[in-house]
């Protein structure tokens, strides 16, 4: 049952200047989470109002509710959490010149501004992007951070090329779906290490292996690739070390790995941490549209359920991603 108020048919008559959102008024548990009525924003110079059919659910939504984030940036509470949308541009602010009203766009938002968990949010123009018109809202709002976070960590970060080999931890969950198709594009022979369960899922999206490491330890069978993309961290990216071979690169977007150790392995070592580029989200909506790039959604839930929807998400073995319908 909703731990939220649930807006009624005769609110959504009368309201022309507010808007329903979920914000979070302190950090903690799920329970910091109110779904309530605030005023509607407007778009000011440089900006656009959209009007949100879609957000998605990621796990920086949860850290940063519960506080693990805030060391990085100082946040005015109350915030709106969620940073993956997707949308209609509802109006215009002074200087904004790249939309018209009534354009489908998404995008990921700005973690230091208020996010999508609502009806209306305000973005710069040059963070957003047109939506692939291949997919609808919800599968949209499913692509931009998760896909990004795969690009960056796998182009700029790593450099991979045509003919190496990739681990991919995690490889059915939300970005690393998305990774396996991007880097199967670019030409990689991909490894996906997965729960029993997702290993045929796995193999549909295009991985050479497909490993269940709750059955097998990873760096049993594998050894001398040239990238890993580690989506836990922990044990398992002090692990990922050994199978690299001598000059591969560990990417991690979970924390920074050691560079002492990765010396000590004779690797290289980064970390990304997911920023916004419009560019790169054209091309991966191009890939969207031309097929070659398929968003999965496991779970669609309403707004009012946001907080169970960042509760599955933090508890982990989602396949793809969770979405917030919103329209």
């Amino acid at each position: 049952m909703s731990i939220f108020k649930v807006e009624t048919s005769a609110s959504k008559k009368v309201r022309t200047d507010t808007m329903f959102a979920v914000r979070m008024h302190s950090y903690g548990g799920p329970e910091v989470l109110k779904y309530e009525e605030i005023p509607r924003p407007k778009a000011g110079a440089g900006e656009i109002l959209i009007k949100v059919h879609a957000a998605g659910i990621n796990p920086v939504d949860w850290k940063i509710r519960e506080g693990y984030l805030k060391e990085m940036a100082n946040r005015t509470l109350p915030l709106i959490p969620g940073w993956d949308f997707s949308g209609v541009v509802d109006s215009i602010g002074p200087g904004a010149k790249k939309f018209e009203e009534g354009d489908e766009v998404f995008g990921k938002g700005d973690l230091l501004r208020n996010g999508a968990y609502a009806e209306y949010l305000v973005m710069r123009e040059e963070d957003v992007e047109y939506k692939p018109k291949s997919v609808d809202h919800v599968r949209a709002a499913a692509i931009p951070l998760a896909s990004l976070t795969a690009w960056q960590s796998l182009f700029e970060a790593a450099g991979i090329q045509s003919g190496q080999s990739v681990l991919i931890h995690a490889a059915a969950g939300g970005v690393g779906h998305l990774a396996v198709q991007l880097a199967k594009w670019a030409g990689a022979r991909v490894i996906g290490t997965a729960s029993k369960s997702n290993l045929d899922f796995l193999m549909e999206l295009g991985v050479d292996e497909a490993i269940d490491y709750q059955a097998t330890r990873f760096e049993d069978v594998v050894h001398k690739v040239d990238m890993v993309l580690d989506t836990i961290g922990g044990e398992t990216q002090k692990r990922s070390l050994k199978v690299l071979a001598k000059g591969g690169i560990l990417v991690s977007i979970v924390s920074q790995p050691s560079q002492e150790e990765a010396d000590s392995f004779g690797v290289r070592q980064s970390f990304v941490f997911v920023r916004n580029n419009a560019t790169q989200l054209a091309e991966i909506s191009d890939l969207v549209d031309s097929g070659l790039l398929i968003p999965t959604v496991e779970t669609v839930l309403s707004l009012s359920e946001a907080y169970y929807a960042q509760e599955l998400n933090k508890a982990g073995h989602t396949r793809g991603k969770i979405v917030l319908r919103i329209v």
